[in-house]
């Protein structure tokens, strides 16, 4: 199809957040003692204050920006229990029993997430979908037959299949059957009016920065508020706090690459990815009567890319070769942790501080995982027995694999740290245009430079506030990005993304002296 016959959009925007409207809250403005304190307002924070709100609890929850803002925004909102080729991986690694909580706890997210639909009729466009994972390699058929075999240990309903109803070329591919998919934010706005008519306070733009510990343990904000509580619970994504459990050096993020658009095709039912990369993730979603084809991909470590390419237009050629674009609507991008063994971490976050709960590392299946987590952080403040939170402990440290995966990842940090420090960027100062940024060295300090529309031009630190790492511009999205721990910043050097807190510092220009 001729690509002139639609318009790219120029500004990165997340469909679901685009289709959504939400309430406002205010600003913490004082020092307040509650039973549980929340921080992170996305899906595990929402929905543990939801299953909390009736138990007799005072509860206060924070967030940073405002709420669903964060990768809760920014999904494929698929729910599921297929989160690619993991299961035969998981039997190897853990063995069966362990492999089947895995599912079991997939499951019951997902079980969670339709009981709500279904009590409240809530009107989020919630479908039952096969999940389809499909490759085009001969490499990747050995490993989708692994998986089959493990989906039948396991007791998974799912089988081979030689065809799936989406006209795509495949050479193998798997299926789950009964899955399901729905507008994440639609199904969230109802759970954030249920909690705030239940008496949970809801406060926005308030950063957690620290933590004392303790039996009453206190959170600091940034404005310097008090939240002193009997529980918290870390619900922010990459953990605020994490100087206890070293979740930095046990963690990775990874973004990765969405577009909402219209096509010349028919959709015929199902959700899709493939097995081998670049990632190709298919689904569709109905707005006002008009059939919306979401394709995401593109993964890559969080600014390590020294050029970073347009993924979007990657995604958009794909479409165009398979499907025909008609309309583009929404292009945008997600941050996801994946942890060094795959599970995410659920539980205190260190074993000597019961008080204090985490819940982070979902890869790329945060529906189901952060609902999942909900039910087992909601649980354990209740005293509750909940069947996965050994699987999910924070505090868990296996032999295999997560001895090879520590010192693998650590290691790729410890080589960026040093690059940054020490690389000789080039000096590309007098060719940068107008809303682009570069990296120079003056006086043998690293400065990012960044010019904006007007010509003007502005200069920032690069070494990252969280642990000293050098940021690289992000030129798809126009963000300074930490190739280390993952934390990004705005142009103007405040913070998107943690583990950082603070800004990048600003440096005065020659004119500005």
């Amino acid at each position: 199809m001729d690509q002139k016959s639609y318009q790219v959009p120029t500004e990165t925007a997340s469909y679901w957040r685009n289709t959504a409207a939400f309430p406002a809250f205010t600003q913490l403005t004082q020092d307040i003692e509650v039973d549980v304190a929340i921080v992170g307002a996305g899906i595990t924070g929402i929905t543990t204050a939801y299953l909390l709100r009736n138990e007799g609890y005072k509860i206060a929850l924070i967030e940073a920006d405002t709420i669903l803002s964060g990768t809760t925004g920014y999904t494929t909102a698929k729910v599921t229990a297929q989160h690619g080729l993991i299961y035969h991986e998981l039997i190897q690694h853990f063995g069966l029993e362990k492999a089947k909580l895995y599912y079991q706890a997939a499951m019951d997210a997902k079980q969670q997430i339709r009981d709500t639909v279904v009590k409240h009729n809530i009107s989020c466009e919630y479908a039952e979908e096969d999940a389809y994972i499909y490759t085009n390699t001969e490499k990747k058929i050995k490993n989708i037959e692994d998986e089959n075999n493990a989906y039948q240990k396991l007791g998974i309903d799912g089988e081979l299949v030689s065809k799936m109803p989406l006209n795509i070329p495949m050479k193998s591919a798997l299926v789950m059957k009964h899955q399901a998919q729905f507008h994440p934010l639609h199904y969230l706005n109802y759970l954030i009016k249920a909690i705030s008519d239940s008496g949970v306070d809801i406060y926005e733009h308030t950063t957690a920065t620290n933590i004392d510990f303790g039996d009453n343990p206190t959170i600091h904000t940034k404005d310097k508020k008090k939240i002193t509580c009997k529980h918290v619970v870390i619900a922010s994504h990459y953990p605020f706090y994490d100087k206890k459990g070293l979740y930095f050096s046990r963690i990775h993020p990874e973004r990765s690459y969405l577009i909402a658009v219209t096509t010349n095709q028919k959709f015929p039912g199902g959700m899709y990815i493939n097995a081998e990369q670049p990632t190709r993730s298919i689904r569709t979603t109905m707005n006002k009567g008009e059939e919306v084809w979401l394709i995401g991909g593109e993964r890559h470590k969080t600014g390590q890319e020294k050029e970073t390419l347009d993924h979007h237009k990657e995604l958009e050629t794909f479409v165009n070769e398979n499907f025909g674009i008609k309309s583009y609507k929404y292009r945008w991008s997600a941050q996801d942790l994946t942890t060094i063994d795959k599970l995410p971490y659920i539980g205190p976050v260190t074993a000597n501080e019961p008080n204090v709960l985490v819940a982070t590392g979902y890869r790329k299946w945060g529906m189901t995982s952060g609902t999942a987590a909900a039910m087992i952080l909601s649980d354990t403040i209740r005293n509750k027995e909940n069947p996965y939170i050994s699987l999910f402990k924070p505090s868990r440290f296996d032999f295999d694999p997560d001895v090879k995966n520590f010192i693998k990842a650590n290691t790729d940090v410890a080589k960026h740290m040093i690059k940054g420090k020490f690389e000789i960027p080039e000096d590309k100062l007098n060719e940068l245009e107008e809303n682009r940024a570069t990296i120079i060295r003056e006086n043998g300090k690293r400065i990012g430079v960044y010019r904006d529309t007007s010509g003007k031009i502005q200069h920032i630190d690069t070494t990252c506030t969280h642990m000293k790492c050098e940021v690289n511009w992000n030129k798809a999205e126009h963000t300074w990005d930490c190739p280390c721990h993952g934390s990004r910043f705005t142009i103007d050097g405040e913070v998107i993304e943690g583990p950082a807190h603070k800004p990048l510092k600003k440096i005065p220009t020659n004119e500005e002296r």
